[in-house]
């Protein structure tokens, strides 16, 4: 009998445990196969993931280094000029680095030579765990510094050859993100460790520098040129292939009655036309013929590579508007929570969670100004990816400034989401545009000058919030570092005028086999 009723028995229920599991595991696959479907497939899913914890792992550091202020002033005995110092040192290394970075991913493989640049990182944060003077943790800032300059190059490299041209402003969107996630972990994760312990907070970071490598060091290599970019599954690959642009005839340029060149490359001797590109063309819109033949060399050298960046007006004018943005967000990842703390009058963990609040906006921002800009682009508006961030800038000062006059945290925190929101707005289109006026061949080497060039100016602004909020306090610091975002966008709308030739130039440059 007893044998009878065990054949029938019934299987255990599922306990609370066991349904939670499998629902949380459920969601967590739904959501990746959505975040696919978003991306374009999962080759294209995997690309923009790594590359996003890329620049995630360097605005973490950055973020933590602010967020932990408090700790590092009371563990060192140091000042808000030290803790200034420690953002500023990494940066101006990485400037320097950056160049040579930036010639070596045009001339080598790209993905490992950045998977071995963040196991470095990792090592050097564990380094700087270990630090018990200021001198110390300075001098493996520095080491710091040189390994994250491999970052700037390689990834718009790596974006240029990976995606068309015409959807970089929506890639960037998605990689972007990365460093308000990153931003966000650093004041709210490690933020938090950092007020128990700030050598927890940078092992942490340290940790996760590791896997991130060893998925650095699997992603295939791009061809060069963007050639064979990857398309989104589901696309009509083979309904609309990239066609012969209408060459542009000869005859006097817009400046100094130099020659012209075709605007755009044949469809099959390199590079895709981009819709930028195929806009020149059809406009009649004249290369510089002059600028042309420097970039065809079959070998260009660092001084001649320098050169010819600074050449490019449109590329000079983003250099300095993305300085003057990236200027004042350095001082507000490196001193936010201490400015929210004493202006609005609210504690640490509150303070950490409204930055997050602000990083939420400042997502929204990434997320809609690349697809907008490429929307716009596509629909006949060949400048849009300038005078979309220069409208966004003039906006981020105007939104910041009744932030900053009132005191009660409830009122300032739309103003100040919306101003994040705008100000964030500018990155992807600009990125985007960076590689629409650059030859192909050149878009390492560019992207490390302009890194070296911004970085420079930018790794000033942790040291000079630091001194002057010293003897003047954070508030009428902040009121003063609203200038450079005004003149970011004074620089943005004088763009506009150069980028439509500055296209045609790039797309004639790259005209030739990539033998840069």
């Amino acid at each position: 009998m007893s044998n009878t009723r065990s054949i029938g028995r019934e299987p255990p229920r599922p306990t609370a445990w066991s349904s939670g599991a499998s629902l949380a595991s459920r969601t967590a696959a739904a959501g990746r196969r959505r975040l696919t479907n978003l991306l374009g497939g999962p080759d294209r899913t995997r690309v923009i993931v790594v590359l996003a914890c890329v620049l995630a792992l360097a605005s973490a550091d950055a973020a933590t280094v602010g967020a932990s202020a408090t700790a590092l002033r009371q563990s060192l005995k140091i000042d808000n000029t030290d803790i200034g110092l420690l953002v500023a040192v990494s940066s101006l290394v990485g400037a320097v680095a950056s160049v040579p970075f930036g010639m070596l991913a045009d001339r080598v493989r790209r993905t490992p030579t950045l998977g071995f640049a963040v196991a470095l990182w990792g090592v050097a944060m564990f380094l700087s765990a270990t630090a018990h003077t200021f001198g110390g943790l300075l001098f493996w800032r520095l080491w710091l510094g040189v390994v994250t300059a491999a970052a700037g190059p390689a990834v718009a490299s790596l974006v240029g050859d990976y995606f068309p041209g015409a959807e970089r402003g929506k890639i960037y969107s998605y990689i972007l993100t990365g460093e308000l996630i990153g931003a966000g972990f650093g004041f709210a994760v490690t933020g938090d460790i950092s007020a128990l312990s700030w050598r927890a907070a940078f092992v942490i970071l340290g940790l996760v520098a590791f896997p991130l490598s060893l998925a650095l060091f699997r992603l295939p290599e791009p061809v060069r040129g963007g050639a064979r970019a990857l398309p989104a599954e589901g696309a009509d690959t083979a309904a609309a292939p990239p066609s012969r642009a209408p060459a542009v005839p000869g005859g006097p340029s817009h400046a100094e009655g130099a020659p012209t060149t075709s605007a755009v490359p044949a469809a099959d001797e390199g590079p895709q036309v981009t819709d930028a590109q195929r806009l020149a063309a059809e406009r009649g819109i004249q290369s510089d013929a002059r600028l042309v033949a420097q970039a065809r060399k079959p070998r260009m050298g660092l001084i001649s590579a320098v050169r010819y960046v600074l050449e490019v007006r449109t590329n000079v004018a983003l250099i300095v508007s993305s300085a003057c943005g990236y200027y004042f967000l350095a001082g507000v990842q490196t001193f936010g929570v201490e400015f929210v703390r004493g202006h609005y009058h609210v504690n640490a963990a509150l303070a950490n969670l409204l930055m997050i609040a602000v990083g939420g906006g400042a997502a929204v921002g990434v997320m809609t100004a690349g697809p907008l800009g490429d929307r716009w682009l596509h629909n006949g508006r060949l400048t849009a990816r300038v005078t979309l961030p220069a409208v966004a800038a003039t906006l981020t000062v105007v939104l910041f400034i009744p932030a900053l006059i009132t005191t009660s945290i409830l009122t300032a925190l739309p103003y100040v989401i919306f101003a994040a929101m705008a100000l964030s707005a500018q990155n992807p289109p600009i990125d985007a545009a960076r590689l629409d006026i650059m030859p192909a061949q050149l878009w390492g080497r560019a992207e490390g000058i302009r890194t070296f060039l911004r970085t420079g100016a930018q790794a000033l602004a942790p040291l000079l919030f630091g001194v002057v909020s010293d003897y003047l306090g954070l508030t009428t610091t902040f009121y003063i570092m609203l200038l450079p975002l005004a003149a970011s966008a004074f620089f943005l709308f004088r763009a506009r005028t150069s980028y439509p030739r500055d296209v045609a130039t790039a797309a004639a440059a790259s005209a030739p086999a990539l033998a840069a």
